[in-house]
Formats: C-alpha cells, structure tokens, sequence
C-alpha cells in the first residue's frame, strides 16, 4: 500500500520555526516527486512546495519562497519541510503527497487531491500570539 505520513506540527509564534517531517512506505520512495501542500479553514487546497527524488530540484508556492526550504533523505525515506519565519497566515493543515511524474498544473492552479498516488492525513500548523 502507497502510504505517507506526516508529522511534526505544532503551535508556534510568528517568527517561529517548525519542520516538518513526511515519511513514505509502499513504493520505491526515491523514484517520487514529494510535494507538500496546505489548506487554511475554509480555503482551497494550496501548493506549497515540490522536491524530485533525488532532491536536487525544488519549487516554492510564491507565498513561502525564501522562508520554507524542502529537502529529503531518501536512506530514511523521508522529506523534510523546514519552515522558518512563520506569519499566522501559514496557519493550516499540511498534507505531503507524492506522485511518480511532477505535476505542474498545480503550480498555476489549485491542486486536486485525485492526481496524487499517495496523500496523507496532515499535520496542523497554527501560528499565532
């Protein structure tokens, strides 16, 4: 079974930092694109970030460029979001997903939860003071 799993949320101040941690069973982990994306209460799915399976290629939403950083240690089969100077409109459930080939729609359009070989449960992420 395709499976992720997410973890590593919590609350934090603005300004804070949190990373997150996703990790994958159930398929050849190293041959996946990895994505994050967010859903604020009440909003639409929003795409955070994209990382290959080798980990040399990334892309940010234009919201967290330059605060989140993406990375991954395929030996531990996990992906890691590193989310620094947290603002409270970062607040939202984060779900990873993964799919062989990178989809690039989402990162003019909003993302469809079906296009996704794996999705997972998310991780709540509340920034606030």
């Amino acid at each position: 079974e395709v499976e992720v799993v997410e973890s590593g949320g919590g609350s934090v101040q603005p300004g804070g930092s949190l990373r997150l941690s996703c990790v994958g069973s159930g398929f050849r982990f190293f041959n996946y694109y990895i994505y994050w994306v967010r859903q604020a209460p009440g909003k639409d799915l929003e795409w955070v970030s994209t990382i290959s399976g080798g980990g040399g290629v990334t892309y940010y939403g234009d919201s967290v460029k330059g605060r989140f950083t993406a990375s991954r240690d395929n030996g531990k089969n996990t992906v890691y979001l590193q989310m620094n100077n947290l603002r409270p409109e970062d607040t939202a459930m984060y779900y990873c997903a993964a799919t062989e080939s990178c989809i690039r729609t989402i990162f003019a359009s909003r993302p469809i939860r079906e296009d996704f070989d794996a999705w997972g449960q998310g991780t709540q992420v509340d920034v606030s003071s």
